[in-house]
């Protein structure tokens, strides 16, 4: 098992201080707010941009740094501290110009060089995002604004990566101090209050005078409050001490709506079972496709969807989404609920009398939901027992701490980056590094595009369903919920927007 690339995940549960940004959950203040207070569902891993983590800490980041690139909502690339980019004919070499003029919180200037730096540093840093530039073989600062990235094969995927936490630049003061993961110094539109900021509760931000890019600086001051379950975040949408937030839960968008919030839906993930020791490695009984499938067959998805999050979803049985290339209707009814054919495969495998898995279990979703998976899997002879864990849940999980885990991942937009996210041996989310030359064979096909490209990625998609390698319950509905004085542009496969299409509401 490699070990984790991420430190574990702060979780103290500090006060929780009264904010008045907002008056109230309707909004009911005729005046523009001076301050915007975005309810975080996930506490901020690191300040470090080498080892920084995206998804739902992309907002903390997007505060303080910028990306050489950025992608709108829509996930089209747009220009950042990179005004143009282009490929060489073979698509492995890329070439980026850089904008003049800018400069770091700390007055350092930004240059090429600092680009060059901070992209090697995250490909050979600590983030479990570290492998979406394995591709860079040399990264070159040409001149002092133009940079150049010599790949090992074509990555359809890099511009986009270079908008997420990849692309993130950092003063190169930072580089070796011994606070950057603390004190974070960027180039972006506010700077970190650290005077008013509690580490693991709340995050104050200023912005920044002189900024490049003054439209993207919404308001003068935004606070992120940490909250650290479901119930302290619907506490603090029920007494309007938010203006924006993703909600844990579809089961609490009626309280927000009644709290005076609207709601804002989205297809943001896949919801499931990630079958992670295909290898048998950990639980030999997982090795084994048999017992993959017969944990597939087990799962009433329509159940699942309807108690878990209220209908917000769509049952399936793959991970790429509707709007990727990979994506095959066919394939979400794959496996239809049938505990007798679950025992038939599981005594196929060698296990008449079943099997028992350990999974974790934690404070971040119900505990009744633990328990009706687990309930489920039962009827076909797959029981399952709760190791409960605390603040290293995230580390612990890419670890390889669990054979099987419930999780959710991003349905990303181009099937390259689903890849590079869940499948590839070196991914995140490939916690055991298992290498399928099926797979491989496919990857390669994928990675030089067109209509082959698009055909390799189906075949995947078929490929990954058949083998089992996840046990997918749902596609599910992100919910955005704003108050009456704030409006959000949901970003396509993610769970917030980005930090500039938060906006006020006159």
């Amino acid at each position: 098992m490699k070990p984790s690339p991420l430190h574990a995940l702060a979780v103290t549960l500090a006060a929780l201080l009264p904010l008045t940004a907002c008056s109230n959950g309707s909004g009911s203040d005729s005046e523009q707010p001076e301050e915007l207070v975005v309810g975080m569902p996930v506490d901020l891993t690191t300040w470090a941009a080498a080892d920084a983590a995206w998804g739902n800490e992309a907002l903390y980041h997007q505060a303080v740094y910028d990306t050489l690139l950025r992608t709108d909502a829509q996930g089209g690339v747009e220009p950042g501290l990179a005004t143009e980019w282009s490929y060489d004919e073979s698509m492995t070499r890329l070439t980026l110009e850089l904008r003049e003029g800018v400069t770091f919180s700390d007055g350092t200037a930004f240059d090429a060089e600092v680009a060059v730096q901070n992209l090697l540093r995250f490909r050979d840093g600590a983030s479990e995002n570290a492998a979406n530039l394995s591709s860079v073989v040399e990264a070159e600062a040409v001149d002092a604004d133009t940079v150049e990235l010599t790949l090992d094969a074509p990555d359809p995927a890099l511009l986009t990566y270079l908008s997420h936490n990849a692309g993130l630049q950092a003063s190169p003061e930072t580089f070796d101090a011994e606070d950057a993961r603390v004190r974070p110094v960027g180039s972006g539109p506010y700077v970190l209050d650290e005077e008013a900021t509690v580490v693991s509760s709340r995050y104050v931000f200023t912005a920044r005078e002189d900024y490049w890019d003054p439209e993207v600086q919404l308001y003068p001051k935004i606070t992120m409050q940490y909250y650290p379950d479901a119930t302290a975040m619907l506490n603090a949408v029920k007494g309007g001490q938010v203006n924006v937030t993703n909600l844990h839960s579809s089961s609490q968008a009626a309280d927000a709506e009644s709290a005076g919030y609207d709601v804002h839906l989205s297809p943001v993930n896949w919801k499931g079972l990630i079958l992670a020791d295909r290898g048998g490695e950990v639980e030999e009984a997982v090795g084994d496709v048999r017992v993959r499938q017969a944990i597939n067959h087990a799962l009433d998805r329509e159940a699942l969807l309807d108690a878990m999050d209220h209908g917000y979803g769509e049952p399936t049985a793959q991970i790429f989404g509707p709007d990727s290339e990979a994506y095959a209707e066919a394939l979400d009814d794959a496996y239809p609920y049938d505990p007798d054919r679950a025992r038939e495969l599981l005594e196929e495998a060698g296990y008449p009398d079943g099997i028992t898995l350990v999974q974790p279990q934690t404070s971040f979703t119900p505990a009744s939901e633990f328990e009706l998976i687990a309930g489920m899997l039962a009827e076909s002879g797959i029981d399952v027992e709760a190791e409960h864990v605390g603040s290293t849940f995230i580390g612990d999980l890419l670890g390889g701490a669990w054979p099987t885990f419930r999780f959710a991942l991003n349905q990303e937009p181009l099937p390259w980056m689903t890849y590079r996210l869940a499948i590839a041996p070196d991914s995140a989310w490939n916690v055991y590094d298992v290498e399928d030359p099926t797979v491989e064979k496919l990857a390669e096909r994928m990675r030089l595009g067109g209509e082959d490209g698009a055909a390799a990625s189906r075949e995947l998609n078929e490929y990954l369903v058949e083998q089992a390698w996840f046990a997918p319950f749902y596609r599910l509905q992100g919910i955005v919920v704003t108050n009456g004085s704030t409006d959000a542009t949901h970003k396509v496969g993610y769970a917030m927007p980005n930090l500039w299409d938060i906006v006020p509401v006159s």
